[in-house]
């Protein structure tokens, strides 16, 4: 084997290992944000894409007022509120359902996007892709039990609806990445999501005792950390060489549910998770290149970016 073989394989390697650390970052993050119960969800996510906000400044700032100038503003907000609503809705039902099935429902943007890129872009659906849907969709309904009572608690319908305001998010994500760097499009959502949450944030504001405080400081940090690893993932492997590897944030968060939550999946949900996350990597791996992408609109970033 020659070197250039070997240092490609060192750097998928790498790559892989930050996209799965990326997603265990996420997992806790998940995690935190269910157990600060009592939390308003609005000061949760204020806090959350304030404090990436401020981790990620330097960054920016080091990239000049040239470097954070867009052409693109519009697409920018709309992937901002996009990624807010996904995110709200997630922190709504996270408390009321499993942590498993809150965070594999947000996260089944996979089974939207191939609709959100036929009306968008007007590509057409591959017969994989159909394929792909039609296993993700039987897993879903193994989870989320369709029945009087799914409206009496809907909070599995609001992770669902998370998932597809995340597929939106992803793919104005993956055309941004077109002609923006992954520090100007961060930089935009995490300030715009900041400064449009600001009034509901003081709306919604109430005391809190130092644990909640910590918690949401949790939440926080490990959302910019995801961010930051998946840029960084993408240094060395491609677009799709990781992608399998999205889904390791239900694995994480089944595992975090189970110890510190006591939630054990049944039968029916522990198919439905394999569904589902058959399904999703079925359609990452055989759809379009503009659906790419991770946890709660987060795109793939271009190679040629660098942060």
């Amino acid at each position: 084997m020659d070197i250039k073989a070997q240092d490609s394989g060192h750097h998928l390697f790498l790559g892989i290992g930050l996209i799965t650390f990326a997603f265990f970052s996420a997992a806790v993050m998940s995690t935190l944000s269910k157990a600060a119960t009592g939390v308003p969800p609005l000061m949760t996510l204020f806090l959350q894409y304030a404090i990436s906000l401020l981790v990620f400044v330097p960054s920016a700032a080091r990239s000049g007022r040239a470097g954070l100038q867009t052409e693109h503003f519009g697409l920018q907000l709309f992937r901002s509120l996009a990624g807010s609503a996904c995110q709200l809705l997630f922190f709504v039902a996270v408390r009321s359902i499993p942590l498993l099935d809150s965070v594999l429902l947000s996260n089944a943007a996979p089974l939207f996007i191939p609709l959100v890129i036929y009306f968008w872009f007007g590509k057409t659906v591959r017969p994989a892709v159909w394929l792909s849907l039609m296993i993700g969709l039987a897993g879903i309904v193994l989870i989320i039990k369709p029945g009087p009572q799914m409206f009496q608690n809907p909070a599995s319908l609001l992770a669902l609806s998370a998932g597809f305001l995340s597929a939106l998010a992803l793919v104005a994500t993956n055309k941004l990445t077109e002609t923006e760097p992954p520090t100007r499009i961060l930089f935009y959502n995490f300030g715009l999501s900041t400064l449009v949450l600001t009034p509901l944030f003081i709306w919604a504001c109430k005391p809190l005792m130092l644990k909640q405080w910590l918690l949401l400081l949790g939440v926080g940090v490990s959302y910019a950390l995801t961010q930051y690893l998946i840029i960084r993932a993408y240094r060395y492997a491609s677009a799709t060489e990781p992608s399998p590897f999205n889904y390791t944030v239900v694995i994480f968060s089944g595992l975090l549910g189970w110890w510190f939550f006591g939630n054990v999946p049944d039968a029916m949900a522990a198919i439905g998770t394999i569904l589902i996350c058959g399904g999703g990597i079925l359609s990452i791996m055989a759809g379009h290149s503009e659906g790419r992408g991770h946890a709660f609109g987060s795109g793939h970033w271009q190679l040629r970016w660098k942060l």
